[in-house]
């Protein structure tokens, strides 16, 4: 084939998939082009994820008529006159090609009245061509429609994911614009149901409940950075250390408004978190960063996501120091150890009548008036009711360690174990109220209780999983959960997969979701964070089986469940909870892959006591 120039649609429609590349860009766009008409309201309404339709109306300045076509020209743009412009940057958008590229890959209507006009413009689009011009009334602003996006795009068209995906994307970028402009009324509906409106106050502690939630909102702390400290300005909200989140998908930061992408901004705000956090576990927070727009450079990249600046390490520092400082501010320092909390141990139980070591005394219970001995403040209630044994496997079907053991025995073969297969053990005692001493025919073993409970419920769930008898449980009342709306569309979209893991969810309203039944594991658990954790599993990209969906959503289950390092067990518990590790396919790991007992070689301990020449 000779060298040819192609069409210039042709052209215009493979540069727009470096603007346009899902409905949530077109969205961005022009969203942005709202912003810097303005607008101090702007409304969008959505059909198919964005596929069908697109409609972004603001009340903002609005486009004079004798300039809406050339609005619609490739690089033509009212917020940037020339190269000098690129070094002070105060607007959002300033490439002008937005609108062109939208309008290359779809039908649009722009209805548009300039504030100084008294009439207004309505022009449609087609694919790049202009099919109809009239003048029409309407209040000062513009509204976009966009229709059948990359209908005439079939290879950009198929890589669209669901439409329930595309509805979070989009949510995304209105719930980001709030944020960052909590002055301007946000409202967003799709299909018709309002999944975003904010008020418009100014203050953006009035936003947070509307984007993260009620709950999590009341646990964000404010921060800021001391003033006049450098040119770089620090504030925001981030959460304390009870709260956080299993990814980095919850830090939002902003540079002069801008929603920005930036791993290193990112590690500085976990940077503050530095002790304060388990490893693997992430804060929320929003952080909004001013500085001059000479010091910034938001020209790296097409879609504008990514900045440059001029000294990053005094913004890293700025941020860093600026949160840290708040987090400690915030934290309650520890109570001072009394003399009663330093002889009488939180949890022992002491015997009427016997001695306490601080004195030689005996302590004799006091009575109330019937005669019945009042609880010392270091009586603890009696103890939970030990662990299900092995027997739970019989319920949901035994382990394959033990049909393999039966099926070997009926063979008249003998049993051999397993690769990775436990040795019987024998419970010695727990050390730190962490770890359970078990002795071997191989040594002694240090097993952890809480990566063996959790390898102990992720295979038993597993099983009933096969056997589609997960153990659901109804809870009395049902509960309904608010979310961020990015975190309800993903629950709703995977509903059906979490019925079948024992969950009984539905729709309740504006990005809420009410719990009917949990499994039974989770029935004493906290279950928002328990769901907004889960939705943190399932948006973490998607997975390439099913399979793997479900594998992640039970280890989430089981590692919220298993019985944490701190929990004081008695023998039965620790004899039953290592019985059902033995009774495990690979009791060796926890479902993360963390192991879950160390063992101490006979040699290793002859070696170390000088018993071998």
């Amino acid at each position: 084939m000779p060298i040819h120039i192609l069409p210039e649609n042709l052209v215009a429609r493979i540069a727009a998939g470096e603007v346009v590349e899902r409905p949530a860009a077109a969205v961005k766009e022009l969203v942005e082009n709202a912003i810097d008409a303005g607008a101090s309201e702007i409304r969008v309404e959505c059909a198919e994820g964005g596929r069908k339709l697109l409609r972004i109306t603001d009340n903002g300045r609005g486009i004079p008529s004798d300039e809406v076509e050339l609005a619609f020209t490739h690089h033509a743009t009212s917020k940037l006159a020339d190269d000098e412009g690129l070094n002070h940057i105060l607007t959002l958008g300033f490439r002008g090609e937005a609108l062109a590229s939208i309008a290359s890959v779809s039908t649009v209507t722009c209805v548009t009245r300039h504030v100084d006009e008294t009439a207004g413009t309505l022009l449609r689009i087609d694919n790049g061509r202009i099919l109809t011009r009239e003048r029409i009334g309407r209040p000062p602003g513009t509204t976009m429609t966009v229709e059948n996006l990359f209908a005439r795009v079939p290879a950009r068209l198929k890589f669209l994911k669901s439409n329930q995906t595309e509805r979070g994307q989009i949510d995304g970028v209105l719930t980001r614009y709030a944020l960052a402009y909590p002055g301007i009324r946000f409202a967003l509906t799709h299909d018709g149901r309002v999944t975003l409106q904010t008020q418009g106050s100014g203050l953006l502690r009035d936003v947070l409940p509307h984007t993260h939630g009620a709950d999590v909102a009341e646990r964000l702390i404010p921060f800021t950075n001391e003033p006049g400290a450098g040119t770089v300005q620090v504030e925001g909200y981030a959460s304390l250390p009870t709260l956080d989140h299993n990814n980095r998908s919850k830090i939002q930061i902003f540079v002069n408004g801008r929603p920005v992408q930036d791993t290193r901004l990112a590690y500085a705000v976990v940077q503050a978190y530095h002790t304060l956090l388990m490893t693997g576990r992430y804060p929320i927070a929003v952080v909004m960063v001013r500085l001059p727009p000479e010091d910034v450079d938001v020209n790296a990249h097409p879609t504008k996501a990514e900045v440059r600046f001029r000294d990053p390490d005094s913004v890293f520092g700025a941020i860093q120091r600026a949160i840290r400082k708040a987090l400690l501010a915030a934290m309650t320092p520890p109570e001072p150890p009394s003399v009663l909390s330093a002889v009488d141990l939180p949890g022992l139980v002491r015997p009427a009548g016997e001695a306490s070591p601080a004195s030689d005394e005996t302590i004799e219970p006091p009575r109330a008036t019937g005669g019945d001995p009042v609880p010392r403040l270091w009586e603890r209630p009696a103890a939970a009711a030990p662990l299900r044994g092995a027997e739970a496997w019989e319920r949901v079907g035994i382990s394959r360690q033990a049909q393999e053991a039966v099926r070997q025995a009926e063979s008249g073969r003998d049993a051999a174990p397993l690769p990775g297969a436990l040795p019987a053990l024998r419970i010695l005692g727990q050390l730190a109220n962490a770890y359970v001493i078990a002795e071997g025919p191989e040594g002694l073993y240090l097993i952890d209780q809480h990566a063996a409970h959790e390898r102990v419920l992720f295979e038993r769930m597993l099983a009933q999983r096969e056997l589609g008898a997960v153990v659901s449980q109804s809870l009395l009342d049902p509960l309904p959960v608010p979310l961020p709306s990015d975190s309800a569309w993903l629950i709703e979209e995977n509903l059906p997969l979490l019925h079948d893991l024992g969950f009984d969810l539905e729709s309740f309203g504006t990005n809420t979701v009410l719990v009917r039944a949990v499994p039974a594991l989770m029935v004493q658990d906290d279950l928002p964070a328990a769901l907004r954790e889960l939705a943190g599993d399932l948006e973490r990209g998607d997975a390439p089986l099913q399979r793997d969906i479900e594998s992640r959503v039970l280890r989430r289950v089981c590692k919220r469940m298993a019985i944490k390092a701190g929990r004081v067990l008695a023998l039965s518990e620790m004899q039953a909870l290592v019985r059902d590790l033995e009774a495990c396919e690979s009791p060796r790991t926890c479902p993360h892959g963390r192991p879950t007992m160390l063992q101490l070689g006979l040699g290793q301990l002859e070696k170390q006591f000088g018993r071998m020449g």
